[in-house]
């Protein structure tokens, strides 16, 4: 068994890989004051609930956004498992040509999704990502990693709206079935939600266009992350929603790299 764990800013989504499929996944909490014993007390809870046995994971790898909880998860992975992780940074085996100014500043779940997508695909492509932030990145037929932009989450939009605004409720992140609404709960929620469906829409169709000046064919646009689902379900810009792209990802530079 291959456990793969993706930190990201809010959450760390952990999968387990046997023979070639997906047998367990669980997302839990972002905290770097947790110590490593608290995250193992987590990780092997986990297991326990899903009759799965430590002793049979035969590598580990992670791809993380957030440093300070690194040494962490490390330290906790040598405890609880009794080896080392590979984590997806520089010097890694990726099958992919970035071609960021400078390659180191890309994102490690970022090249992860692109990793995913190129395998599966083939085929030029835009890959959004709604996490804390939301990220778009453009990655050719060959496989280069042309770069994209962040922006922010809409979750962080949301809070923010809701934090500056000493008179407007923090509202659920759901559609409402008009964009004129008659009340301020189903106004908020228009606005933010076809507000960013807009946003989405309006970067998508102008990444396209820099990538068709490239003589690349109409490229296919992936949508992951928890509110994936939320947004393609007002637009038609998205064409796949793909939930375990970052695992899929981790799980081929796991083979990529495990000699």
């Amino acid at each position: 068994m291959i456990l793969l764990i993706d930190v990201g800013n809010t959450n760390i989504v952990l999968g387990v890989s046997k023979e070639e499929k997906f047998i367990a996944s669980w997302r839990i909490s972002t905290d770097a004051n947790k110590t490593s014993d608290e995250y193992g007390i987590q990780v092997m809870q986990l297991f326990n609930q899903n009759s799965l046995d430590p002793k049979d994971v035969s590598g580990i790898i992670i791809s993380s956004v957030v440093p300070n909880i690194m040494y962490s998860l490390e330290h906790m992975i040598r405890k609880c498992f009794n080896t080392e992780a590979l984590v997806v940074g520089p010097g890694i085996k990726t099958g992919i040509n970035i071609k960021y100014d400078n390659p180191k500043e890309v994102g490690a779940d970022r090249i992860v999704n692109a990793v995913a997508a190129h395998e599966k695909y083939k085929r030029p492509l835009i890959i959004i990502d709604f996490g804390t932030a939301t990220t778009f990145c453009a990655i050719t037929k060959r496989g280069n990693y042309l770069g994209g932009n962040i922006v922010p989450g809409i979750k962080i939009s949301s809070e923010a709206l809701f934090e500056r605004a000493a008179k407007l409720p923090r509202v659920e992140l759901e559609k409402p079935k008009s964009i004129i609404c008659k009340n301020t709960i189903t106004s908020m929620q228009a606005g933010i939600i076809y507000g960013y469906i807009g946003q989405v829409e309006y970067i998508v169709n102008m990444m396209k266009n820099e990538m068709k000046e490239l003589d690349e064919e109409e490229p296919f646009v992936i949508a992951t992350g928890g509110l994936a689902s939320l947004i393609s379900e007002g637009t038609n810009i998205i064409d796949k929603i793909e939930s375990q792209l970052t695992l899929e990802g981790l799980k081929i530079i796991y083979e990529k790299n495990k000699e």
